[in-house]
């Protein structure tokens, strides 16, 4: 099954025309003015010399368009993405070819068949940022061991809601036979279910990444016989009825077409109605609908609606047992965006019967 699974990477550029070259003797006002022409540029010298060219962007960009508001960020990134991803770097041999260049085994691992390519300069950062995270692995407070995310998979960067959820765990006294946990993505919530003593858990997600790195990761460790892995939306292939099922949703409605790993991140109109119908016919009669989640959309003005509130006013399935909440840490010194609304933030995990 594994071999079969098509991986989710960007997709590389075999050739390239018309495009424009930036080094060193390049002015950067016109490499952004070719930008905003819809025209690539090459960078063709130094490493550094594509990261020069994205940070003037940015400036660029910061001096044009309002980047206040949480909804004049998301116009901000977007501009920003686009544009960025006109800047080109070229692979020879599964490595840049640029001086100075970082070593990136993703371009090996993930490109076994295609030796030479160009990528934008943004899809070669975050395939560098990947790398690490894979080949050095993320601490996460309530795990022993860390975890090593595969390319294209999301992980948290904030723990606030695995520590809600860890706190339930250690309070649970039901049955401990079965638990589903629906879009698994880096796999912590189904770690900490099998360290709280779980015999078996059902793991799916859409996301192939995620089911090829977590079955690369468990390998043939314990672990490995206690989590199933499915590739598929929702519930997947897992048709039994559970006395637990675990869901930790993105966190905001999407405002355009959402793929990959934005999946993780955006819900589409259908996602909560689709994943409550399906869960009242697996919960079993005395299980527990656990659902991790945050007020953010609510307290920055993406939309009023609580799709979970919604569902416990409108949905005539569950009755809530309980929802704790936590506010979230303050936002990290590092952190440039302008993120006053975390004051308001509260995390929820909320506990929902038949």
């Amino acid at each position: 099954m594994i071999t079969d699974i098509k991986i989710n990477k960007p997709e590389p550029i075999v050739s390239i025309k018309d495009v424009a070259v930036f080094d060193g003797h390049t002015d950067i006002r016109l490499a952004i003015k070719t930008l905003e022409a819809d025209k690539a540029v090459l960078i063709t010298e130094f490493y550094s010399d594509g990261l020069l060219l994205l940070k003037e962007l940015k400036m660029h960009l910061k001096r044009r368009l309002p980047n206040k508001t949480f909804k004049e960020q998301r116009k901000y990134r977007s501009v920003y993405q686009k544009l960025s991803n006109l800047v080109l770097i070229e692979v020879v041999a599964h490595r840049l070819i640029v001086k100075k260049a970082p070593v990136i085994g993703w371009l090996k691992k993930l490109y076994p068949d295609t030796s030479d390519f160009f990528l934008s300069f943004p899809q070669i950062q975050g395939l560098n940022s990947a790398w690490q995270w894979y080949k050095n692995g993320i601490s996460v407070p309530v795990l022993r061991n860390k975890v090593h995310p595969y390319y294209g998979t999301y992980f948290p960067t904030r723990f606030d809601h695995l520590e809600l959820f860890e706190n339930w765990l250690k309070r649970y006294t039901g049955p401990k036979k079965t638990a589903i946990d629906v879009g698994v993505g880096s796999g912590i919530l189904s770690f900490q279910m099998v360290k709280h003593g779980f015999q078996k858990v059902f793991a799916t997600d859409i996301n192939p990444n995620v089911i090829l790195g977590l079955t690369e990761f468990m390998g043939n460790t314990k672990l490995s016989r206690k989590i199933e892995l499915d590739l598929g939306n929702l519930f997947g292939r897992f048709d039994k009825p559970t006395e637990l099922i675990v869901f930790n949703p993105p966190w905001l409605p999407a405002s355009h077409n959402i793929a990959n790993i934005d999946q993780a991140i955006y819900y589409n109109k259908s996602l909560f109605p689709d994943f409550f119908a399906a869960a009242k016919e697996l919960l079993l009669p005395e299980g527990k609908l656990v659902l991790l989640f945050s007020n953010l959309a609510q307290i920055t003005d993406v939309t009023k609606e609580h799709p979970i509130e919604k569902e416990l006013a409108e949905g005539g399935r569950f009755q809530l047992e309980r929802c704790f909440k936590k506010t979230v840490k303050a936002a990290s010194n590092k952190t440039k965006r302008d993120q006053h609304w975390r004051a308001l933030e509260e995390i929820e995990l909320w506990v929902l019967t038949n």
